[in-house]
């Protein structure tokens, strides 16, 4: 339950408490919450849009209601339609560094989720690869295969990413290794790394990337150069970065100075 008053919280722990309130009563208000963890108004409602982009709760006016699965859904489902011819030739071009007898872990995200729809139909037959995931939208394109060989990661369900997440998945993921691993991001630059809104998702991206011997990042060009919120990996943990040709220049010959490749689709 949230800290009283007195007793401060990170602004992520407030967020948390925040998104957890939801689950226990049907509205909070802006003026309440701003009484309850002792800061302004301004703060809150910082908090409240951010969690709101995040697909955790709805604003309405004076506090925030939860979100429902549905618009969650609907979250992932606008992010999947942004970019997407884009997002299609970084999943085309990801997916062609996948060999046959490679363990494949595929993060969640709607990029990521193009890498799995263009593995080669030679790669698609039964014990030619072993994929892991958390993704839902990933489990759904490998389930129309001829008997793939999946391990599905456990955890806490997050709608507005179509993902499994928390201390289960990252249990799950530890005791695993990987050939190949797929991550996606929010943003990414030199001085962050790769970014998030979310922590919990920001977590399993981190020990997936821990677990694989190369990490390859797949982001629009959108997300080069733009900082986020929560950090994921620094660039020193990425082999590959895969975004379109639409990338900023400057920003691209910056991350490859770092030592990391980058292919642009």
């Amino acid at each position: 339950m949230p800290q009283a008053r007195g007793e401060p919280v990170s602004v992520v722990e407030r967020r948390e408490h925040i998104a957890g309130l939801l689950d226990l009563v049907p509205r909070v208000s802006v003026a309440a919450l701003a009484k309850q963890f002792g800061v302004t108004g301004v703060s809150i409602r910082r908090d409240l849009t951010i969690l709101e982009d995040q697909g955790l709760l709805r604003r309405v006016h004076g506090g925030a209601v939860a979100a429902t699965r549905e618009q969650g859904r609907n979250a992932y489902a606008q992010r999947a339609r942004t970019a997407r011819e884009e997002k299609k030739r970084i999943g085309a071009a990801a997916a062609a560094l996948v060999s046959a007898g490679d363990v494949v872990v595929f993060d969640s995200g709607s990029t990521v989720a193009q890498v799995v729809a263009h593995i080669s139909r030679p790669l698609r037959r039964p014990n030619e690869l072993t994929i892991v995931t958390n993704s839902l939208p990933v489990l759904d394109e490998v389930g129309r295969w001829e008997s793939p060989h999946v391990i599905c990661l456990g955890g806490l369900y997050l709608p507005e990413h179509q993902a499994l997440v928390g201390p289960q998945t990252v249990g799950d993921m530890r005791d695993l290794s990987a050939d190949i691993v797929f991550i996606g991001c929010d943003g990414l630059t030199v001085e962050t790394g790769l970014t998030t809104p979310h922590v919990l998702v920001a977590e399993v991206g981190a020990v997936m990337a821990r677990r694989g011997l190369r990490v390859v990042v797949v982001a629009d060009s959108a997300k080069i150069g733009r900082p986020g919120f929560t950090p994921i990996v620094p660039l020193a943990d990425v082999h590959v970065l895969i975004t379109d040709r639409a990338a900023d220049p400057v920003q691209v010959e910056r991350v490859r100075k770092l030592g990391v490749e980058v292919i642009l689709a």
